[in-house]
């Protein structure tokens, strides 16, 4: 990371700085994330924008208790480690948020940013970990995954659920200027395309048969959490 990159994980709500080339639009945030009019100055407004960004954050840890166990258990009877892996990718979003909601927990949610943001990257790193270690064995070993009814509407709804959540927090925390709730905010949407990309695999191996969808999408799973868990270590994430 350069000198300037640095300085701004040490203060990761200080003075609004422009936005980087390369972003797709104005909702992006590096250590040190500000929405496009500045952070506000104003303590009611932060006030309200904490409690705001606390309650999308419990009500993404109750949606993903629900989808890991729904996940989980559909995955392990259909022998599908695309699904358990969507699962536990669940469990690694509530870890996500609870690290976000520990840190606005607390009188002074500045301080604590940068622990919250190493908890998410960690979180990412070790999901990736599992899924490659499962897939390649699935693989390896040819074990077909079986056709999961449960599995293709949970990953349908999650679909719908996700971007809804994400934008919400991502809005919230960016205005904010808070690094770990638009990280977190990330870690929502990166489940909405995880919830495609399952949909995508769990469909073509219940229609056409093709067992080794299963474990090449839990693959790519993989991938992008990896992606994830560097940016989210970094500071860097953009919505």
């Amino acid at each position: 990371m350069s000198e300037n990159a640095d300085r701004h994980l040490d203060l990761p709500f200080a003075t609004p700085v422009p936005v980087p080339d390369g972003c797709a639009d104005e909702c992006c945030a590096e250590a040190n994330p500000s929405s496009v009019a500045g952070v506000p100055k104003d303590a009611d407004r932060r006030a309200a924008l904490s409690r705001r960004v606390r309650l999308l954050v419990a009500a993404t840890i109750s949606y993903n208790v629900i989808e890991a166990i729904v996940a989980i258990s559909a995955g392990t009877v259909a022998s599908s480690t695309a699904l358990i892996g969507f699962g536990l990718d669940s469990v690694i979003e509530v870890a996500s948020a609870a690290a976000v909601a520990w840190q606005f927990s607390g009188k002074d949610p500045e301080a604590r940013e940068r622990t919250a943001l190493k908890i998410i990257g960690v979180s990412f790193f070790a999901l990736a970990a599992y899924i490659t270690v499962e897939s390649t064995r699935s693989l390896l070993s040819a074990d077909a995954a079986e056709h999961s009814t449960v599995g293709i509407v949970l990953a349908a709804v999650s679909l719908l659920v996700m971007p809804v959540l994400s934008y919400a927090q991502c809005r919230a925390g960016q205005e904010l200027g808070s690094a770990s709730a638009v990280a977190d905010s990330k870690q929502t949407l990166l489940c909405t395309y995880l919830s495609g990309v399952l949909l995508v695999g769990l469909l073509l191996n219940s229609l056409l048969g093709w067992s080794w969808a299963d474990p090449i999408v839990a693959l790519v799973i993989a991938a992008v959490a990896v992606r994830e868990g560097r940016e989210a270590w970094r500071g860097e994430h953009c919505c």
